[in-house]
């Protein structure tokens, strides 16, 4: 027996050893043998702008805390534009090619795109687009184009915006499953698809106001780039006049209708390349890492922080896509602490969420203010919570189709009284007093309960109310007037007093610096992400080493995991909520 005992431990020895190795082998690859490629841009040169990795403004700044690695993304919106912008200037690129596009992004941060990308022709290079398909959202962004071409047996989606919400209330009754609500803002809509089957009053207004608003940001947009008036495009979406490409073309949304293989064509004519050659392409992504990582002066030692808030707000370290305590109050701790850095951005796009997390930041921003100014730049969404960690900025910039405001709380918590009654399973309590017990999932809300649990939302709503007022120079009633849960565009939140200036990240860095009188200056991006050596192998893409969240979105799709994604954020909410109203998906 000791024979074999020494036996299976010189194996499970050699396995170990073997392990070690192996990992060693993978960090010392990822360490010195990640940067060793340099990306090469050729001449005559063109960029392809393919979003479909693009989601977030942020690509993200990694400390894996386990061992010393540290690792910078650069796929994040904010990158793509730094890249357009450099690419005005260089020589090699002679112009953008967005082809067959297809992205995950929100129609601000389309709108900051289309600015870039206007601003990009004003060097005189060309933008050209083209599809097989245009869903309205990508229509939006490709319309910025110069040349616009269309698939001849193609279809283009123009039609006006739409969104639709569910709702459950029935579904509660017939199941016995219910969601106990404890709110307060009339337009605080989250909560309503649990009381009602169909749309208040409010809500639809609400709705109505912020869709049109949107709307009318986009229209605008095309409108200018295609010259076509706007009353003229209402015209078309209203009677689908633009779904065939002969009609697009007829109507002025697209300039040619043809196959690919002309498209490549016309580009290798401006580039002057023989027909039966390939012309150079990079990808966006490829040339955004090139700029990020040789384009800094680091000889100017005046900063400006940009700090990305982006996701739910919710509690812990946070992450690149959630919004946490932990790297938030760092961030503005170390941007606080550097005398270099002159001045903070803070970059918002987030629905709110947890409430107390939300006052953290809001306390730190506070404190930051005292030492230098913060200005805040919207982007897709900065509502509720996003919003409370905005108001009290020295300046705020949005886009005129942000989504912000909804200023209101709530409280939902589920029961299934009804169902394990129906089941008959039934629940009782024992307590040495009376409010000793916790809420139960398996009795009805007590009544003590819902009144101490009410008085708790009303406070926070008063609380954020008040720190609205006092950011926004405003009483407490003007702020009460325009709150209520209620959500605005930022056209909108500019004429009611929530947004000081419609603008994207370069006006409100622009802004910053004039506040501390810089004019050369370099940015600094944070958050930095605390990591350990189980996210590190998982961000490997190794497959032993894939989160359970990666391997069920590889399983299931994109969509439907975003749907998992949701009733699992529902489920997690701890605490009285600073949330959006309702998952907006605008169509």
């Amino acid at each position: 027996m000791k024979f074999l005992g020494n036996i299976f431990a010189t194996v499970i020895g050699i396995f170990v050893f073997c392990m070690i190795c192996f990992f060693s082998i993978i960090l010392i690859a990822a360490v010195f043998g990640g940067g060793s490629d340099t990306v090469e841009v050729k001449r005559n040169s063109v960029i392809e702008l393919d979003l479909s990795k693009v989601s977030n403004d942020y690509g993200g700044k990694f400390n894996y805390k386990d061992f010393e690695y540290f690792d910078a993304r650069h796929d994040g919106l904010s990158d793509v534009i730094r890249a357009i912008e450099n690419a005005k200037t260089d020589s090699d690129i002679k112009g953008i090619s967005i082809l067959n596009d297809q992205s995950n992004l929100g129609v601000a941060q389309i709108q900051a795109l289309r600015k870039a990308l206007a601003d990009f022709r004003k060097s005189g290079k060309f933008v050209f687009a083209y599809a097989n398909y245009f869903t309205q959202k990508e229509y939006y962004l490709n319309s910025v184009a110069s040349n616009i071409y269309l698939n001849p047996v193609g279809e283009l989606e123009f039609k006006g915006l739409s969104t639709e919400l569910m709702f459950f209330k029935d579904f509660q009754d017939k199941y016995g499953v219910k969601m106990e609500i404890i709110r307060h803002g009339k337009y605080k809509s989250a909560v309503e698809p649990y009381l009602e089957n169909q749309m208040s009053d409010a809500n639809r207004e609400q709705i109505s106001t912020l869709l049109q608003s949107v709307w009318n940001a986009v229209a605008a947009d095309i409108s200018k780039s295609r010259q076509i008036p706007v009353a003229k495009l209402n015209e078309i979406a209203n009677g689908q006049l633009a779904h065939t490409p002969e009609m697009a073309k007829a109507n002025g949304l697209v300039d040619k209708v043809v196959y690919e293989d002309v498209y490549h064509s016309d580009i290798r004519k401006i580039l002057k390349v023989e027909k039966d050659e390939q012309y150079n392409r990079i990808p966006i992504l490829d040339y955004a890492e090139k700029v990020a990582t040789t384009a800094k002066d680091f000889s100017v030692d005046e900063k400006i922080a940009i700090i990305y808030a982006q996701g739910e707000i919710t509690s812990g370290e946070g992450g690149i896509n959630n919004i946490g305590e932990g790297s938030m109050r760092r961030s503005l701790q170390d941007a606080r602490k550097d005398e270099n850095i002159k001045a903070i951005v803070l970059r918002i796009d987030s629905p709110g969420g947890n409430a107390l997390t939300s006052d953290l930041i809001w306390r730190e921003i506070e404190l930051t203010k005292k030492v230098k100014p913060v200005v805040v730049s919207m982007g897709n969404l900065a509502a509720s919570g996003g919003y409370y960690i905005a108001c009290n900025a020295n300046q705020i910039f949005a886009e005129s189709n942000t989504i912000t405001g909804s200023i209101g709380v709530f409280g939902m918590l589920p029961n299934f009284t009804g169902l394990t009654t129906k089941m008959g399973i039934h629940t009782q309590q024992v307590s040495t007093h009376d409010n000793a017990a916790d809420y139960s999932l398996f009795l009805p809300m007590d009544e003590k309960f819902r009144v101490f649990t009410q008085a708790g939302v009303e406070k926070v709503y008063t609380t954020f109310v008040n720190r609205v007022a006092a950011g926004r120079k405003m009483t407490f009633a003007q702020v009460d007037a325009i709150a209520q849960g209620r959500v605005w565009s930022g056209s909108d939140a500019l004429r009611i007093g929530l947004v000081d200036k419609i603008g994207g990240m370069d006006e409100a860095l622009a802004y910053a610096a004039k506040l501390v009188k810089v004019k050369n200056y370099r940015t600094v991006n944070f958050p930095t992400y605390e990591k350990n050596f189980e996210d590190f192998l998982g961000d490997l893409g190794l497959p032993f080493a894939k989160t359970k969240e990666t391997l069920l979105r590889e399983e299931i799709g994109e969509e439907n995991y975003r749907i998992i994604e949701q009733i699992r954020k529902t489920q997690a909410r701890k605490g009285i909520q600073a949330a959006l109203p309702y998952e907006l998906n605008i169509r």
